[in-house]
């Protein structure tokens, strides 16, 4: 059996979920767990948006780190390293083989590699900048932070503003650009070993799987799980970072009477097709510390086909895997 990891990496609505419970159910010893790794699937009630794996799939496969945050809460990449690091540090002997379906890659990446250590959220001045954002437009913003740090302005797009905020509090914080304080992403050997595994799909199939599955969250009542999600007061209403989710912040907007309901629908799936080239370019910005196999996907081919070729590599692993593993530590 294998020990190290398997993670499932590749672009949204690629079927990654369907091929981790595929492996996951597979996988020997009574089967495999799997993490989410994803900065939306945290939020408890957010779950057709973020396509969340329903009741039977989680009563059959465990999950890990779906649901451990109320959606007026503020989450973030150190919050998620912080409590999923110990099921990679220290497994439990009797733990089931982990399978992680990585949906945020900035999550992966800290999770595999570590987190900077760069201060914390300056409350006060984050307001700030947004205003700042809010009065001038994101890429004037990110104008400001490219003159200040230019490595990070290249790795930034102009209109994510969460990032561009983040970049900019840290230079103010601490007079040291982000890019060169994030050194540990430059470390020869990654902090966990783990075998990747990539779904590529070639990109007028996975646009029209995009759309198929924006279809199939409005048939699920994803309107009204917005709907109710705004209209929940508990914590103070749902929190800025939860509400930037893609399908919510448009459906947000709607209920603003910031544009129709046709309007939003069109722009969750603008969005989420901006989403998947954000994930292409961070797959190609940051190889993953181990060779991806990827698998080559057709666009009728699911999870339970693609298992087949995704098992023999990760029976091939196993054999040729070394008994010592490293650690976070």
């Amino acid at each position: 059996m294998i020990g190290k990891p398997i993670v499932i990496v590749g672009c949204t609505a690629s079927g990654k979920s369907d091929l981790g419970e595929a492996i996951a159910e597979r996988l020997g010893g009574g089967g495999g767990r799997i993490m989410a790794v994803d900065s939306m699937q945290v939020y408890r009630g957010m779950d057709i948006g973020t396509a969340k794996p329903d009741t039977a799939t989680r009563r059959r496969i465990e999950h890990l780190m779906i649901d451990v945050a109320d959606p007026w809460e503020t989450y973030s990449a150190a919050r998620f390293v912080e409590t999923a690091r110990m099921y990679l540090v220290s497994p439990s002997p009797n733990d089931k083989p982990l399978v992680i379906v990585a949906g945020t890659m900035l999550y992966l990446r800290s999770l595999m590699e570590g987190m900077f250590e760069g201060p914390g959220a300056d409350e006060t001045l984050r307001a700030e900048l947004t205003r700042r954002a809010e009065q001038i437009g994101a890429p004037a913003l990110h104008a400001e932070m490219a003159k200040v740090d230019s490595i990070a302005a290249g790795r930034i797009h102009p209109n994510d503003l969460r990032r561009i905020v983040r970049a900019l509090e840290v230079y103010k914080l601490t007079g040291t650009p982000i890019s060169t304080l994030q050194t540990q992403w430059t470390r020869e050997h990654p902090a966990v070993e783990a075998v990747y595994l990539g779904i590529r799909r070639e990109k007028e199939s996975l646009n029209r799987r995009i759309n198929l599955r924006v279809k199939k969250m409005l048939e699920q009542g994803l309107v009204e799980e917005v709907r109710r999600l705004a209209e929940d007061q508990r914590g103070g209403g749902i929190s800025e970072e939860a509400a930037s989710a893609v399908g919510y912040r448009q459906l947000l907007d709607h209920f603003a009477r910031k544009c129709s309901l046709e309007e939003a629908i069109e722009q969750i799936k603008i969005q989420t097709r901006y989403l998947a080239k954000m994930q292409r370019t961070w797959l190609k910005r940051w190889p993953p510390p181990n060779t991806v196999h990827w698998l080559d996907a057709a666009e009728d081919v699911g999870g339970g086909e693609l298992a087949d070729q995704a098992m023999t590599i990760v029976t091939e692993e196993a054999r040729s895997q070394k008994p010592e593993a490293r650690s976070l530590e």
